[in-house]
């Protein structure tokens, strides 16, 4: 079972996540709460992921996604937004967010993210991507990042281009007839050879250097 918890301010969305997700027979919903609740509430119940609206009036986001990432086991966290142009976007990732949902995501995706991000994954939407890409995380030229990613080797460039697609470490081994311990070694040598901290920022470098044919729709997959 994949352990979710919901933190959002609005009664009304976290009812609506939590029906949603419970409906999966691999999804148990520990608990919906506001964000004052967030972090005592995952450190008593350690869920796998946790779904974090980015601006409530309790507390700020950002604030609590920090302090969940300082827990002893850090669950998986996406953030939630009804912007699809938040300024919150960059500093989220840079502080280890997995991915963002849009608040009105389609019900029938919703479980499906839920378990990509419980994998690993990545989970961006397409326009948060955009965002992102031109000009909030990384604003320097597309021929910077192609520099970054010629220390790949090819088959850590074919693992990248794969983490932004959004498929986790198992999608991955699948496609590559990889064992999923020999796709962790790729990712984390990805990362570490790219200078990123998270495959989010390792998605969207490979974005701005052209190894997508087309902007990845993340949270669609």
């Amino acid at each position: 079972m994949i352990r979710v918890l919901v933190v959002d301010d609005e009664a009304l969305v976290r009812t609506g996540f939590e029906h949603i997700l419970s409906a999966a027979d691999d999804i148990e919903v520990v608990a919906a709460v506001v964000g004052g609740q967030a972090v005592r509430v995952a450190r008593e119940l350690g869920p796998d992921v946790v779904l974090l609206d980015i601006r409530m009036p309790d507390v700020d986001g950002l604030t609590v996604l920090d302090r969940l990432r300082r827990l002893p086991r850090p669950p998986v966290v996406a953030m939630l937004t009804t912007f699809d142009m938040d300024e919150y976007v960059a500093a989220a990732l840079r502080s280890g967010a997995a991915g963002f949902l849009l608040k009105d995501t389609d019900p029938v995706q919703l479980p499906v993210l839920v378990r990509n991000l419980a994998e690993g994954g990545v989970v961006l939407s397409s326009s948060v991507t955009r965002t992102v890409v031109h000009g909030y995380l990384d604003n320097g030229p597309r021929q910077a990042a192609m520099r970054r990613v010629e220390v790949l080797s090819e088959r850590e460039r074919a693992v990248l281009v794969l983490i932004a697609e959004g498929l986790s470490n198992a999608a991955i081994g699948a496609r590559l007839h990889l064992s999923t311990g020999t796709v962790k070694d790729h990712v984390s040598a990805v990362l570490s050879k790219l200078r990123v901290v998270s495959r989010v920022q390792a998605a969207l470098l490979a974005e701005r250097a052209g190894l997508l044919r087309t902007p990845p729709s993340l949270e669609e997959r």
